[in-house]
């Protein structure tokens, strides 16, 4: 009882704290309601949604790179091709600035892709910052929820609010939970998605029918519903790195860099020397300051630089499920704040499915991270004490592990403790890395390293950054209502066995369509419809054979596995599925890549590669459990 009298006394004196700081956050947000240059951002504005425009192909972006000198460098050169290496490229093209991007593998294939799926502001941190009576975590939220209301607005059609339920099986738990979901409203103030609220135990079975109301010697008395945003991760960043493409930057994907070029006077690095992986050709790109967004891997990159210098990483393995969609309703996740470990537990639907994790744990730095099946079955049990449904090991569609770049003293012992906030910081004469951080404020830690640019290699931008107000590409003259166009003029031609059928844009393909390319999914249906590519790449899902075609084209879509990870999601969804779509796959993209059969067996081979590491229950290592078989 005192244990909660002293949460109850901690919420109190929080509600000074947090009434100081919206005075504080609002005379900011007035004082710095927009300082870009309105020519600058119409200008940019009309570059992203020109309905005739495109992507520079691959080898023009490569050939503008290796275009460079010492004598005509670009401005700024960004290593790493996630969200906040996007983020930067997009930023400082914006600006006016002479922009180039490299990537080792493709746009997205690290973090940012293994992320939650949640455009979040920080609920975690909050609470911290009531019970340490912590301004500065308060200070992380207010900043994480004005960028989570301001990535929804950039990408609507990859983006949207969804509520999420927290159970509570005491009174105590609903008056602590209301409280402090209602102080996360009155923290976001005008950026608030909507409402939180109480919801009696009938109406929350209503709500989620899956959810067990008794169990382990407890009742559960009702639930607090709050909300947060969702996104398709990879597909925002790829729209980032298109977005960036068509204002101006140099966007190049599957190519890595094996070494930093430095002045030979000053020791300054002006550039770095390239491989482009698909075809192992080498050349070297100068810039006047070169930007470190390679999230996990940024040490490496400052290792070139400084071979003494010391890590800044503390990396932090995060690892999710996929079930089926019964697991959880259409449009209600469920949070649960603290389990018997004391870790957060969720369970959310997505594309379809339903996503499940998370853990929080030290890990070691590789290119594909595996998860173990410990870890995927502590997510099962966690899921499992809040559920009716028979939780099953043979429902896990696919598994994955997400190594989250946490900018802290790797010598720390509890990754779950350490705040979130992004590092920006140029230890070596123009390298300025940005880590830390999370998806959510992609947009302002790009801002803070290309502001660290500028003033690194005294740069003359045209103009302020005016990403706040930049949708990205596919988010100009969409609307909710955009897919009934697609499913009312569009037909889906599908060539089954040398005929060719006519099929219905049903409303799963044309919702599909419109939300993962925005504006621009007539362009796909076109393909569709005029190309014979209507037909599903595989049973169940809404994914186009028109699709593969179209990324190729249009999105840098370069191998097997950019498009079933990246492009689709359909790796991340269904291992299984994945595998038997690939032939046609790889079908598609080497006529439009012209490919040879050497270059299909390859494609082939590391897709399989890159699928056994998504612990599906077809690919797992069983064991003796309790969710093992049937």
């Amino acid at each position: 009882m005192a244990s909660r009298a002293f949460k109850l006394k901690r919420l109190g004196a929080i509600i000074t704290l947090t009434g100081a700081a919206l005075t504080v956050a609002g005379t900011s947000a007035s004082a710095q309601s927009y300082g870009g240059d309105v020519t600058a951002l119409e200008s940019a504005r009309r570059r992203i949604a020109d309905p005739g425009a495109a992507v520079p192909r691959r080898s023009v972006q490569e050939a503008a790179l290796a275009g460079t000198s010492r004598v005509n460098p670009l401005d700024v050169l960004v290593i790493g091709g996630g969200a906040t290496g996007c983020g930067v490229a997009l930023d400082a093209a914006s600006r006016g600035l002479r922009v180039g991007l490299v990537e080792r593998e493709d746009f997205s294939s690290g973090t940012s892709s293994r992320s939650t799926k949640l455009i979040h502001g920080g609920v975690r941190y909050l609470e911290k910052a009531v019970f340490n009576l912590d301004y500065g975590q308060l200070k992380l939220v207010f900043h994480a929820l004005k960028e989570r209301k301001q990535v929804i607005q950039n990408a609507p059609h990859l983006c949207h609010a969804l509520p999420c339920m927290t159970p509570c099986f005491n009174w105590f738990e609903v008056i602590y939970y209301w409280t402090g979901l209602k102080m996360y409203d009155l923290v976001a103030g005008r950026q608030m998605l909507h409402l939180s609220r109480y919801y009696s135990l009938n109406q929350s079975v209503e709500l989620f029918p899956t959810l067990a109301v008794k169990g382990k010697g407890r009742n559960m008395k009702g639930t607090v519903v709050y909300y947060d945003g969702q996104m398709n991760d990879a597909r925002l960043n790829v729209g980032l790195a298109c977005t960036a493409a068509r204002v101006g930057a140099a966007v190049l994907n599957h190519a890595e860099v094996v070494e930093l070029i430095k002045d030979e006077f000053d020791e300054r690095v002006v550039g770095a020397k390239v491989r482009d992986t698909l075809s192992g050709k080498e050349f070297e790109t100068y810039a006047k300051v070169t930007v470190n967004a390679a999230g996990p891997f940024c040490d490496s990159l400052r290792k070139m630089a400084d071979p003494t210098i010391s890590p800044i990483i503390c990396p932090s393995s995060g690892v999710h499920i996929v079930l089926p969609d019964y697991y959880s309703p259409e449009g209600m996740g469920l949070i649960v704040p603290k389990t018997k470990d004391g870790r957060v537990i969720f369970m959310l639907p997505w594309l379809g499915r339903t996503v499940a994790g998370t853990t929080d744990s030290n890990t070691g730095i590789v290119a594909l991270p595996e998860p173990h099946e410990d870890e995927i079955q502590f997510v099962l049990d966690a899921i499992c004490d809040y559920l009716n449904v028979q939780v099953r090991r043979s429902d896990v569609l696919s598994a994955w592990s997400g190594i989250r770049p946490l900018a802290v003293d790797p010598t720390a012992k509890n990754t779950e403790s350490i705040s979130r906030d992004h590092v920006v910081s140029e230890d070596f004469p123009g390298l300025v890395t940005i880590t830390g951080g999370k998806w959510t404020t992609y947009r302002s830690m790009a801002e803070d390293a290309v502001n660290a640019a500028i003033k690194s290699g005294s740069l003359k931008p045209a103009n302020g950054c005016v990403t706040d107000h930049l949708q990205i590409i596919g988010a100009y003259g969409w609307d909710p209502a955009a897919f009934t166009v697609l499913a009312q003029n569009y037909v889906r031609m599908k060539q089954t066995k040398g005929k060719v059928i006519p099929g219905f844009m049903d409303s799963q393909v044309s919702k599909h369509l419109s939300h993962a390319y925005g504006s621009l999914a007539e362009q796909v249906a076109s393909i569709a419809q005029n190309e014979n590519l209507g037909k599903r790449l595989a049973h169940g899902y809404p994914f186009l054979e028109a699709e593969v075609a179209y990324c190729a084209r249009n999105e840098y879509c370069e191998s097997a596995v950019d498009f079933i990870a990246r492009r689709c999601r359909i790796a991340f969804l269904d291992t299984d599925a994945a595998a038997r779509a690939l032939p046609r796959i790889i079908e598609i993209l080497s006529s439009e890549l012209k490919w040879d059969k050497a270059r299909k067996k390859f494609e082939m081979q590391k897709a399989k590669e890159f699928l056994e590491t998504f612990k599906s229950s077809k690919n797992a290592q069983f064991r003796d459990g309790k969710h093992d078989g049937k």
